[in-house]
């Protein structure tokens, strides 16, 4: 079985090559889309250049309590209740049936499935429809139940948690279903998805189990323009590798308000996942308001239908970012807003990193800026680039001491108009 590990700060292969995170929000994959809809859907996603999608055993929308695209339900019930200790596998096309379909088809394309056995208001109802149906007997049967089931998968990722927080007695639910699950698969990384502007530190810092933690940055303004700052406090907090798990989507009516009439879009979303991979982070999660709820009849609120969104600007462009992190030594690569002079603030924030004899720089408004040099010991020159971050492509413009301060226009300015300057030794 090919087996992702953590090696250091980053996520790799068991040979050692470097392995980039680049999630998409499907959560209601398993429980909306036909057979030949998530093939569809998984194709683009990896021709985008994607590794990994995330998707919900017992989804958000009345997935216990609503059938699938196909007429099936997850659970059988006791006493008019979804059990699950009672998975429905069911002779013909069961609900499961199709959830293999879905890791099968993923596999197919390249793609991991960061599986999350359940969303979190099954365990903690603070909003959405639930029910509530596990405690910690049932979680830990049905955590070793569904992870026996794809054991033996390659592209599996365990993630846990969906969008709720944890009180004392959801925390031990949760370590309940992460017992289960580690007793009989001990090959696949897990991690736990927050609510917004929480991540899986504020919950599970001491949980053994957790092998690289998540932040839910969110939608609105409270974290999105300082998700960079998010990256270093999972960072200050755990030696284990971290990424955003839910940051703006694409699409997404900004601070979940329709009647404003601003939606985040490519910008936006490109902005965080540059913030965050020059933070550090093993990857990057890239989500659209209308496909992780397979939107099929759009509203004011979810504006396109998911299959129209499905090749929106955002999730055309958000492969370069795993593109440019892959161009060069990747596991060497470190925060260094000291090579700044001014990093901003707001949406208009720099944001720096320094690997092996090279540099990445992160201008999201384009804003002239002045760059510290001395960076390579015993080079005396500097290869300077600019990457488009709409395009992937990259071009050298200039060749500069390795001494000194200076003062760097990228291309355009303004809203939009974000580059990311890369500097490399000459030796």
């Amino acid at each position: 079985m090919k087996k992702l590990k953590i090696q250091g700060r980053y996520l790799a292969w068991e040979d050692g090559e470097p392995f980039f995170y680049l999630g998409d929000t499907a959560w209601e994959l398993f429980h909306r889309l036909s057979r030949e809809e998530m093939a569809h859907y998984f194709s683009q996603r990896a021709r985008q250049g994607f590794t990994a999608v995330q998707a919900v055993a017992l989804a958000e929308f009345e997935g216990v309590t609503v059938p699938n695209y196909y007429g099936r339900l997850p659970l059988c019930f006791t006493n008019d209740r979804p059990d699950p200790t009672k998975p429905d596998t069911a002779s013909g096309y069961s609900y499961w049936d199709h959830v293999d379909y879905a890791v099968e088809t993923a596999a197919e394309n390249g793609l991991f499935v960061a599986l999350l056995p359940t969303w979190g208001d099954k365990i903690n109802l603070c909003w959405g429809k639930g029910p509530v149906i596990f405690d910690e007997e049932n979680a830990y049967l049905y955590g070793k139940w569904i992870a026996d089931r794809y054991k033996d998968r390659w592209n599996i990722i365990w993630m846990l948690g969906g969008d709720r927080p944890l009180e004392a007695s959801h925390r031990a639910v949760i370590d309940s279903m992460a017992r289960g699950i580690r007793q009989v698969d001990q090959n696949h990384l897990i991690t736990f998805h927050p609510p917004g502007a929480k991540d899986s530190t504020d919950f599970l810092l001491d949980a053994d189990y957790i092998d690289f933690h998540t932040s839910q940055t969110g939608h609105s303004t409270d974290q999105c323009y300082a998700t960079d700052e998010i990256m270093g406090k999972m960072a200050a907090a755990s030696p284990k590798p971290y990424l955003d798990s839910e940051p703006r989507y694409e699409d997404h009516p900004a601070c979940f308000n329709d009647r404003i009439g601003y939606f985040w879009n490519d910008q936006d979303v490109r902005q965080n996942a540059y913030w965050n991979a020059l933070a550090g982070a093993c990857g990057h999660t890239y989500g659209n308001h209308s496909i992780w709820s397979m939107t099929r009849q759009p509203t004011s609120y979810f504006p396109y239908t998911w299959s129209e969104a499905l090749t929106h600007p955002g999730a055309e462009q958000i492969g370069y970012v795993k593109k440019l992190r892959l161009s060069r030594d990747y596991f060497s690569l470190r925060p260094a807003p000291q090579l700044l002079e001014e990093t901003f603030a707001g949406m208009g924030h720099m944001a720096a990193a320094l690997g092996e004899d090279y540099a990445y720089f992160y201008a999201p408004l384009g804003v002239p800026f002045t760059v510290k040099l001395d960076l390579f010991p015993g080079c005396k020159q500097v290869r300077a680039l600019w990457f488009d971050p709409r395009t992937g492509e990259e071009w050298v413009f200039a060749i500069l001491h390795n001494a000194g301060s200076t003062l760097l226009a990228p291309p355009t300015q303004g809203k939009g108009c974000d580059w990311v300057l890369i500097l490399e030794a000459v030796r």
